[in-house]
């Protein structure tokens, strides 16, 4: 990405950060695992995708351990695609969800993109909270979906 610095946040005990070499690719594996959307991708995916990515890793701050993850496709000006949020079961409810996404929306590198996207089937109030609405214009969209040759891990 072009003119990006790792930039990293702390709060109650908790960290975001944006520097890739804190990322833990086998949490991240595991997150994704216990995903709806992810439960099959190949590690080789993740750390391509990964690679690929701003990626908002949470930690805990004592620990360093990584028990969150949202990643930002993006061209940094006209459009971003918000994938891959999660926060490990143990976690949710204490409002790490919220902050997380109040850091990624602030973010010096994609705040001022003008259209974002995303697709959820269970956070949608978290969503709302953050002026995602529905597609004004899903007739507009287009999907092209690579047919499944086989799972690798």
């Amino acid at each position: 990405m072009i003119g990006h610095s790792p930039s990293e946040t702390e709060r109650d005990g908790f960290v975001i950060s944006t520097d890739p070499e804190r990322l833990d690719l086998d949490a991240i594996e595991r997150l994704l695992r216990s995903s709806y959307w992810a439960s099959e991708r190949s590690r080789a995916s993740i750390e391509l995708s990964t690679r690929s990515s701003l990626c908002f890793g949470l930690y805990e701050a004592r620990s360093g351990r990584q028990i969150g993850l949202t990643r930002i496709v993006s061209d940094y000006a006209t459009f971003a695609w918000l994938c891959d949020v999660i926060i490990e079961k143990e976690y949710r409810g204490r409002g790490l969800g919220t902050w997380m996404m109040a850091v990624v929306l602030g973010d010096p590198n994609v705040c001022r993109v003008s259209r974002w996207i995303l697709a959820t089937s269970d956070a949608h109030k978290l969503y709302d909270r953050y002026g995602f609405t529905p597609l004004a214009h899903a007739d507009r969209w287009m999907e092209r979906v690579r047919a499944k040759t086989g799972t690798q891990r």
